[in-house]
């Protein structure tokens, strides 16, 4: 039988109980393997009782001390009694200084005592008793994330001025630095805000006309990792540049915005207008548009394009990439089988090859594959390899091979027939 002696206005402060004629304390803390809340109870005396509804920064300090407690048990293990109950007399009944004392050598929940009106400087000073002069039954939950924010950005030797607080506000990374930033003026202080918006205009400036492509090979939602490099390194100089009073993780949050938007314009364009680029690029070395291509993965999936498609052979190429590239998936042809040439693009290795077919074989008799024939002579190849430069560079070869064939890929060689010299490039290449 279990009977509520005892609780506070917040749900969360541990409630006295009576269970089978015994006094216990009971709170909720930590979740069990199925992330259900865990609850714990150990026993306490009347005198523990007397202190906890007459002094609620006695009853908010146990919890504190309590809650690590909690935490030891994790999911599935048990309250430690012994430590529980050691805690209540020297928090409950003890002088003020033999608390302060207790609390320099024990672990303790300092979030909670803050989000419940505790003094922060005065718990930073280890006066604990009258840093809770002021508590509150009711928690402010936002107050204990910025407390919280602000120790790990002080364990880091970051220290926020004026400026670089309100800059993190309006990008609502404030409180966590991993929040998708967004832009926020009305959590900035009004007095600050042009101030912060100079910043801004500053980071806009900088990265004006620069754009943040998609990168298919790691999905259809996926943005280009190096244009996402170049425009934050490009950002954050302009801003350090120009505002050098400004400490890096008001930088940080700036280059994360602008980045942020415009892979969030890339990923609502079509294939079609990310294609723009690339075809400007490879318009050098003929035009001779294909008539029909197929496309086909390493799991041996094939997809066909004709020319009267509404959409572009590139992009319906680079469409069907995003939906079929994954870490065992990274080599992808595109083939003319009408011309007799094709490309693979090797993804794992950032390297493609262009196939001409010399000579075609000469099979007799039917049922003769592709790459054999019976009693006639097999066909001949023609293959050369070439590196690739990033996602870009494996857009303007695309986009080249679907506009003008293998020729056209001439200009953006150099092409290497010998494997191993190929290799040789490479390696020299990755050890860079």
């Amino acid at each position: 039988m279990r009977d509520v002696v005892f609780t506070r206005q917040s749900g969360w402060i541990p409630s006295v109980i009576r269970e089978d004629g015994e006094l216990k304390l009971m709170l909720g803390a930590g979740a069990d393997a199925n992330h259900d809340p865990r609850t714990f109870t150990f026993p306490i005396g009347e005198a523990h009782l007397a202190v906890i509804r007459e002094d609620l920064a006695r009853h908010l300090l146990l919890w504190s001390a309590v809650l690590p407690l909690c935490d030891a048990a994790g999911t599935r293990g048990q309250l430690d009694e012994n430590a529980a109950v050691a805690l209540l007399d020297p928090i409950l009944l003890a002088a003020p200084a033999d608390v302060d004392a207790l609390f320099q050598h024990i672990r303790w929940d300092r979030r909670r005592l803050v989000a419940h009106g505790a003094d922060i400087d005065l718990l930073g000073r280890g006066q604990v008793c009258a840093a809770m002069r002021a508590a509150t039954e009711t928690s402010n939950e936002k107050r204990a994330q910025e407390y919280h924010a602000n120790h790990r950005r002080a364990e880091r030797g970051a220290a926020l001025g004026p400026l670089d607080a309100a800059i993190l506000r309006y990008t609502g990374q404030y409180l966590h630095g991993a929040t998708v930033p967004r832009r926020i003026p009305d959590a900035v202080d009004p007095a600050l805000l042009p101030e912060v918006m100079r910043v801004i205009a500053t980071a806009e400036r900088a990265c004006a006309g620069m754009r943040i492509g998609r990168d298919p090979r790691r999905g259809k939602r996926a943005t280009d990792r190096r244009d996402w490099a170049r425009m934050e390194t490009t950002v954050q100089e302009a801003v350090r540049r120009a505002h050098p009073e400004l400490v890096d993780d008001a930088v940080r949050t700036v280059s994360f915005l602008m980045c942020s938007e415009a892979a969030g314009r890339a990923g609502s364009t079509s294939m079609e207008d990310d294609e723009a680029a690339a075809d400007h690029r490879a318009e050098r070395g003929g035009s001779a548009m294909k008539t029909a291509l197929s496309f086909t993965d390493d799991k041996g999936v094939e997809k066909k394009w004709l020319r009267s498609s509404p959409r572009t052979a590139a992009a319906e190429f680079w469409e069907f990439v995003g939906d079929r590239s994954a870490a065992d998936n990274e080599v992808f042809t595109i083939e003319d089988e009408a011309m007799g040439e094709g490309i693979q693009l090797h993804f794992y290795a950032d390297s493609i090859a262009r196939i001409t077919t010399l000579r075609e074989g000469e099979g007799e008799g039917e049922g003769a594959g592709a790459g054999e024939s019976e009693g006639g002579a097999d066909p001949e190849y023609r293959v050369e390899y070439s590196l690739v430069d990033g996602i870009s560079g494996y857009r303007t070869l695309v986009s080249a091979f679907v506009r003008g064939g293998c020729a056209a890929l001439e200009h953006h060689g150099p092409w290497l027939s010998d494997v191993a010299e190929f290799e040789r490039a490479r390696r020299r290449r990755d050890s860079r």
